[in-house]
Parts: C-alpha cells; sequence; structure tokens
C-alpha cells in the first residue's frame, strides 16, 4: 500500500514518505501532530529545539506567524513539511548573512550593519529606508536575531508585492489604497 502523495519507495514494501528520509523531519514531526502541520507554536517549539537560533534567543511568536505567512501558500495558517523545508533553508541563509554582519558577535547589529546584510539579500536602500527599518525593528538602534528575521519577512512581503504592482520593473509602482493597506497589514 502506498501512502497518499509519496508513492512507493524502492526497498519499502508498501510504500514509505520520501520525508521520513530528510534529516529536518524529525524537528518536524515531533511537534507537528496528527495533522503533519505545525502552528506558530509548534514552529517556535520546533525551532527551538533544533537550535537554528544559535546562540540568539529564541523566536517570538510574532515571527513564527511572519515566517508560516511568508510560506503558507494554501492559507491555512499553518505549515507543511515542504513549506518548514523551505523556511529552514531561507533561515540558515538569513543566519549566516546576520553572523557575518555581527562583527563584534554581540548578537545584535546597527544600521550600517543592517544596510550591508540587506544588500548581500540585493536590496538597495536609501540611509532613510535603513533608519525606519532601525526604528521599526530595533531597540536602542540595534536589531537582534529575532527582529533581524522579522524585517527580512516583512522586507520580502512587501518587495514581492511591489514587484507585482511595478509592471515596467522600473521602481515605481501603480496600486490602490486600499491594495497598499490590505497588503501592509497582511505582512
Amino acid at each position: 500500500m502506498a501512502y497518499p502523495g509519496y508513492g512507493a519507495q524502492p526497498g519499502y514494501p508498501g510504500g514509505y514518505p520520501q520525508q521520513a528520509q530528510d534529516p529536518l523531519y524529525g524537528y518536524f514531526a515531533a511537534v507537528a501532530g496528527q495533522d503533519q502541520q505545525i502552528d506558530q507554536n509548534e514552529l517556535q517549539q520546533c525551532l527551538s529545539s533544533s537550535g537554528i537560533s544559535g546562540s540568539y534567543q529564541p523566536f517570538s511568536k510574532d515571527t513564527c506567524i511572519l515566517m508560516i505567512n511568508m510560506l503558507d501558500r494554501d492559507y491555512s495558517g499553518k505549515m507543511g513539511f515542504n513549506e518548514f523545508k523551505e523556511l529552514w533553508g531561507v533561515l540558515n541563509q538569513w543566519k549566516q548573512t546576520f553572523m557575518t554582519y555581527d562583527r563584534d558577535r554581540s548578537g545584535m547589529i546597527d544600521g550600517a550593519e543592517l544596510a550591508g546584510a540587506l544588500g548581500a539579500f540585493g536590496y538597495r536602500l536609501s540611509p532613510q529606508a535603513v533608519g525606519a527599518l532601525i526604528r521599526r525593528y530595533g531597540v536602542n538602534n540595534q536589531i537582534a536575531f529575532d527582529a533581524f528575521v522579522g524585517c527580512a519577512v516583512r522586507l520580502r512581503a512587501l518587495t514581492d508585492f511591489f514587484r507585482r504592482k511595478d509592471t515596467q520593473q522600473n521602481g515605481t509602482a501603480l496600486m490602490m489604497y486600499d491594495e497598499f493597506i490590505a497588503n501592509v497589514m497582511s505582512v
């Protein structure tokens, strides 16, 4: 008997889920439950137990909600294993970038370091835009890793929205006020 959506695996009579062979699946399955989906509380627990935040503080529930929303293609408010695996890859990139720009290893980055980190992702923001991000996500002009992830998630979502509206790819977009508000509030 094959598992729905997985097909049969060679060497496993009746089939075996591919996910169970993935090393990340253990972290996911430990908290996913019967529905094989994780919500923000389960994601927070899973990421904390995995150690992906390293010596940084664990992710807040707000950041976990943002991460789920970033990849929640079916709008269920939860994340399946494939979405979790995608998130894991993105988180590792963000962590490496954060560590690269956290030169004093304080667990915090300032505005110049934030501009460099975002530049490494391809964002070219004005000093005013970087200042707005520092004011929104920082404490005493410093951003912790958890807030950096929240900032990166929102910046990614807003950039994707803007690109869809920038039909000529010239850095300008035409949108209705309601579209703008709805998008900003959903991120």
